[in-house]
């Protein structure tokens, strides 16, 4: 039986929007006073303007090549956290390289609310094979599992047969780890004739297959997966309902145009934009460049908040055509010259040894000079522009669409 980690899971619609009404102004006021990047990111911003989602989306969106900028000119947090390096419990290094914090207590990656949906609690031994070295993967885990009073196995990764070893002799009941690294575990322990005791299993960092699901299923283990970050930890996660991922209550979410910070409309396929609420490192409008959609509706699970479909692939479609870069803001740029347009996007192909650029465009307009003119001047290339019919893209976030071939 799963119960819920506490009461903002069940809010209603008008209570929800009055607490982001009271904790919005005080996080961007407290990443203005505090934070020296964000503090210059906001300061045409009154923090008391800032109540509602719609005021939200009108800020600055924050890209981790910009982080990455701040903290080689202001290691190692490039004055995005509102304490000093040595207030901190742990500084982790991610690939790029990107140093992100971390605190012990309070479940400060938030990661005990989704450990808690899956029934993981007091009596329960995780084994948790997120790495611990460099990474933060390993101590999010485990300070979820802390928050919830359930005890810890820090196994790390790899060492296989060990693991096995482990999971038998201790009497793990739950397992945290990248999706496919459960069933090497599994096998080895069958093929060395242990039995084990696991019926949990929390995944994230990587796809976990319907396949995959199922075969965990049939061995006995509710296996769910977790949407989130190093920079902002637990952002969405799933349900024992596994009717897409709720939105975690420490963070705002919202879906973007690629390249952009215009939200689009529910269910629309965009670029998934974080704002958390944590005060020590309160990373507003972060876009994450993965791309998902807002699920209508609540889940049946009894959980309030706003759900998503999950990671849907990356909105970095950045791509190289006729030597030079176009990007997905230049396609918002291009959009937004014509109000007949709704959408757009951009399809490279190879003919022969060349690229070739094909612009489409959903409007009810006839001709395609003013169009041409316009995609030469903002994607600086000339390419051929083809009308369609308007809802006749895509729903799936690419602006960008690269066909091209090397094999």
């Amino acid at each position: 039986m799963t119960g819920h980690f506490d009461a903002l899971e069940t809010r209603s619609a008008d209570q929800r929007a009055a607490d982001l009404a009271r904790d919005l102004p005080r996080q961007v006021a407290q990443a203005k006073a505090k934070a020296p990047a964000l503090a210059e990111l906001l300061r045409d911003v009154d923090p008391e303007d800032v109540t509602s989602r719609a005021a939200l989306a009108a800020l600055p969106v924050i890209r981790k090549s910009e982080l990455g900028a701040a903290q080689k000119a202001a290691p190692p947090f490039g004055g995005f956290t509102t304490r000093g390096v040595t207030t901190f419990a742990h500084v982790f290094q991610s690939p790029g390289p990107i140093y992100e914090p971390g605190r012990l207590g309070d479940d400060w990656y938030r990661m005990g609310r989704f450990l808690a949906a899956l029934g993981i609690g007091r009596g329960d031994i995780v084994q948790n094979c997120f790495s611990y070295h460099m990474t933060p993967a390993g101590m999010m885990f485990e300070s979820g599992a802390r928050a919830v009073g359930a005890t810890v196995f820090p196994a790390g990764t790899g060492q296989t047969e060990l693991q096995a070893q482990a999971a038998h002799d201790i009497g793990i009941t739950a397992y945290a780890g990248t999706p496919d690294y459960l069933k090497v575990i599994l096998d080895k322990a069958a093929e060395m004739g242990l039995p084990l005791q696991i019926t949990k299993a929390a995944v994230g960092g990587g796809a976990l297959f319907p396949s995959l699901r199922q075969e965990y299923a049939d061995r006995g283990i509710l296996c769910l997966q977790l949407y989130g970050t190093a920079d902002l930890g637990n952002i969405a996660y799933e349900s024992p309902a596994m009717e897409g991922m709720i939105v975690d209550e420490g963070v705002i979410v919202e879906i973007v145009t690629p390249g952009t910070g215009d939200p689009v409309a529910e269910g629309e396929v965009g670029e998934v934009v974080v704002t958390t609420l944590n005060p020590d490192y309160p990373l507003i409008r972060f876009a994450t460049g993965d791309l998902s959609a807002v699920l209508p509706g609540e889940s049946p699970c009894g959980r309030s908040n706003m759900r998503i479909k999950g990671w849907m692939g990356r909105a970095d479609q950045t791509a190289k055509i006729k030597g030079m870069f176009v990007r997905p803001e230049q396609v918002a740029a291009l959009v937004a010259r014509h109000d007949e347009v709704a959408r757009a996007r951009v399809v490279v192909t190879r003919k022969g040894q060349q690229d070739v650029m094909t612009v489409l465009m959903e409007t009810d307009a006839q001709e395609t000079a003013a169009y041409e003119a316009s995609v030469a001047a903002v994607l600086k290339l000339k390419g051929q522009v083809e009308l369609v019919a308007k809802g006749s893209l895509p729903n799936d976030g690419k602006v960008i669409d690269d066909q091209r071939s090397y094999d």
